[in-house]
């Protein structure tokens, strides 16, 4: 029973290595996102940390506008980037884990 449990361990250490690698190799993945007219680009990390935002110069004259365009493009990247994160780490974790069934 006990030779189980260590290998139950060691397979939960291996998916929290893995789960850590993808963490950290997410960091270099790159999702962009634009504006339905393409006056705004959002670009995140696949740990949804904003790394660049492009702004066309015609929003600039309309505060009200610019705002409304930032909410929608910057929720539509997240959930991109969530997507991405969500499905890596999933796959990450079911690679380091036994086969169980329900999991």
């Amino acid at each position: 029973m006990f030779g189980d449990l260590q290998g139950l361990v060691g397979k939960l250490k291996e998916a929290q290595q893995k789960a850590e690698e993808t963490k950290t190799r997410l960091n270099s993945v790159l999702v962009d996102e634009n504006s339905s007219d393409g006056k705004i680009k959002i670009t995140l990390t696949g740990n949804r940390e904003i790394k660049a935002i492009s702004i066309d110069d015609s929003l600039l004259a309309d505060k009200e506008e610019l705002e409304d365009y930032l909410i929608v493009t910057l929720n539509n990247a997240i959930k991109k980037a969530t997507k991405i994160n969500e499905d890596e780490l999933a796959a990450a974790a079911k690679a380091g884990l036994p086969n169980i069934p329900g999991l």
